[in-house]
């Protein structure tokens, strides 16, 4: 009998310990409260822009340059909300077991793996662009120079290296994520099937709820003799 890829990866653990229910559950609230932080901050941000907008002065790099003005804020605030939408709507779909509501939280996370792949990619096809970037960081970051001096292949392999351990982690949460969504999808299926298999044919037998409410049939009437 041949098993497909996606039931041979199929499991109802992750973290060796932990349900894929209760893994989502997790990874949805952790989520909520990255964004719920990133929200405070932005929303922090709009409040008193004096204090916390980011601005490099003409000694770092030669201009005045806002990175952050109201408008990126706007953009960012929106997006936070967005976020704890979807995690809050996975956490609740995976406590109340309702598929529906993980399927954006796992289109998330895919659409996020890919850009985090385009990352690595980038510096494969682009291998300067690590150096470039090193550059463009203001002059008081710790270790600017001893990093720069570094060779620029050494330099590629651990930022790759780094992006490939995010991957893997992030494939694995994936993983835990559709695991949990095919969980719930099951349990929710009414139309189940029991096979009973012997030894020379396989019998498709309804579920035991419908087959203890199927009525018996009556018997058939007594003959009478005239």
């Amino acid at each position: 009998m041949m098993i497909s890829p996606w039931d041979r990866w199929y499991s109802t653990s992750c973290c060796l310990c932990c349900h894929v229910r209760t893994g989502t559950i997790i990874l949805g609230i952790w989520y909520m409260l990255i964004n719920a932080v990133v929200l405070l901050i932005l929303l922090s941000a709009l409040n008193d822009p004096v204090q916390y907008r980011y601005h490099l002065t003409s000694s770092e790099l030669g201009t005045d340059i806002d990175v952050m003005d109201d408008a990126n804020i706007c953009i960012a605030t929106a997006i936070s909300l967005l976020m704890i939408l979807i995690c809050g709507m996975a956490t609740y779909g995976a406590y109340k077991q309702h598929a529906a509501w993980i399927i954006p939280f796992f289109c998330y996370q895919i659409f996020d793996f890919a850009l985090n792949t385009l990352v690595a990619i980038s510096v494969v096809v682009y291998p300067n662009t690590v150096q470039d970037y090193l550059q463009q960081l203001p002059g008081t970051f710790p270790y600017k120079e001893d990093i720069m001096s570094t060779n620029n292949m050494c330099l590629v392999f651990a930022v790759l290296l780094f992006i490939g351990c995010i991957l893997s982690f992030k494939a694995y949460l994936i993983g835990c994520v559709w695991n949990c969504y095919r969980y719930v999808s099951g349990r929710g299926t009414t139309e189940v099937l029991v096979y009973v298999t012997t030894n020379d044919t396989t019998v498709l037998l309804p579920p035991y709820e419908e087959a203890i409410a199927i009525p018996p049939k009556e018997p058939p009437p007594q003959y009478m003799e005239a």
